[in-house]
């Protein structure tokens, strides 16, 4: 749907700033202020513009028709699934569509005072290679009217990007922008090279809204997710440009970087378009990043204990460095092994608690509640040396890392009444 569709539902908890606002900076603020409340700027310098839309997984399950405690099986089930979108003619976002393309024009923010730059930030790119389409996230810098600097991370993307150059040529792309959470979800999802990520918003929307997702061909050929407001249609060149700084997840500044330069040659959007806006190190980035990594940590450590009751990338972890697992102990190794199975599952990850069943994975307190009372540094704690980490880690050390374990489970055979929560 629309953003506006979704503001609309939205009701009384979006805040609606009226008068003009400033891209530069001036429009952070009120995200900043407001982080788990959608914010709506439609006077924003070059037009409307939202962000924390999807800051909190009540929103998106909301929009999904389903409880919060069916996000992570569901979305579960559509990454081991996935299904056929159903292609239409027409979607609403070519309504306007223009060649005399001005990306100085739109309402794309600088966020933070030592950014580079202008940024796009919620953009899905859609790309096709050999028969292979991938959905994924990267920020764009605004180099002038048709121009952006392009942070391609090492993964599928660049994969396809690295062949197309190696063989003479240039890679079509299109971004989509005012996505619905399904496909935000998808584009975070990260499946093995080959496996179309927009088959699993389709299946994620199957199950829980009973209807695929529609997707829609482009005027370049890409077939694109049909509910965008925005849509940037170009090509990666053999061009490298400077990309960054930028303020990433961990509200740190990323490097500056060689990176790809993108030309625009078209834009279409919706008559009443809403250009979305992700905020780096807000919960909705951490959403995004997140809870598509959730299902693989889940899959992999139920390979290695009985029974896993809940995952979650926590917040105040960039919902990437640091996770809580809760399972279900039958044997008194089985904290150990879900730490280590956890951290295979999700090579970024630096710190993983694992707690009870008894324990809410989503109560920092609770969880800090069970470290304090059933774990013991001599016999629960695991340090890993010096292995692989995240680039976004300030504190690493060349994409190398030390990752901590902590196995807050109560012990075997102890008495219950030393270790359960009293209750009425």
């Amino acid at each position: 749907m629309a953003i506006r569709t979704w503001l609309d539902r939205f009701g009384r908890d979006v805040v609606r700033i009226d008068g003009p606002v400033k891209r530069d900076l001036d429009a952070t603020r009120h995200f900043l202020v407001n982080p788990n409340r959608p914010v709506f700027l439609p006077g924003l310098e070059g037009g409307p513009a939202a962000a924390n839309l999807w800051s909190t997984r009540d929103r998106v399950a909301t929009a999904l028709g389903i409880p919060p405690n069916q996000l992570l099986s569901k979305l579960m089930d559509a990454q081991a699934h996935p299904t056929d979108t159903h292609l239409v003619d027409r979607a609403d976002f070519q309504a306007q569509s223009t060649t005399d393309v001005d990306l100085t024009a739109l309402p794309i923010p600088k966020l933070f005072p030592k950014d580079a730059g202008r940024y796009v930030t919620a953009g899905v790119w859609v790309a096709e290679r050999g028969g292979v389409r991938n959905l994924s996230f990267h920020r764009i810098q605004v180099l002038d009217r048709n121009r952006g600097a392009c942070r391609i991370v090492p993964r599928h993307l660049r994969h396809m990007y690295n062949e197309a150059i190696a063989a003479g040529e240039e890679l079509k792309v299109a971004i989509c922008v005012g996505l619905d959470p399904w496909n935000l979800l998808a584009g975070g999802t990260s499946v093995e090279y080959g496996v179309d990520e927009s088959r699993i918003a389709s299946a994620l929307t199957q199950s829980c809204l009973g209807r695929p997702v529609d997707t829609v061909r482009a005027r370049n050929g890409i077939t694109i997710p049909a509910e965008a407001d925005y849509v940037l249609e170009g090509r990666l060149t053999g061009e490298t440009h400077d990309e960054g700084p930028f303020v990433d997840a961990v509200r740190t500044y990323d490097r500056v970087r060689k990176e790809p330069v993108l030309v625009v040659e078209r834009i279409s959007q919706r008559k009443d378009a809403v250009f979305h806006i992700i905020v780096g190190g807000l919960d909705e980035h951490f959403l995004f990043m997140g809870m598509p990594r959730e299902p693989v940590i889940f899959q992999a450590v139920s390979r290695a204990v009985p029974h896993v009751g809940a995952v979650r990338l926590t917040e105040g972890g960039c919902a990437w460095l640091h996770g809580v697992v809760s399972i279900r102990k039958q044997h008194q190794g089985d904290g150990k092994n879900a730490i280590m199975a956890a951290f295979g599952a999700h090579t970024s990850m630096k710190r993983v608690v694992i707690v009870d069943e008894d324990i809410n994975v989503f109560d920092d307190r609770d969880v800090e509640w069970a470290i304090a009372t059933r774990f013991q540094a001599d016999r629960g704690l695991v340090v890993l040396h010096d292995v692989r980490g995240s680039s976004i880690d300030p504190s690493g050390r060349d994409g190398f890392t030390s990752k901590m374990g902590i196995d807050a489970t109560k012990p075997l055979g102890a008495d219950p009444a030393m270790f359960d929560k009293a209750t009425l």
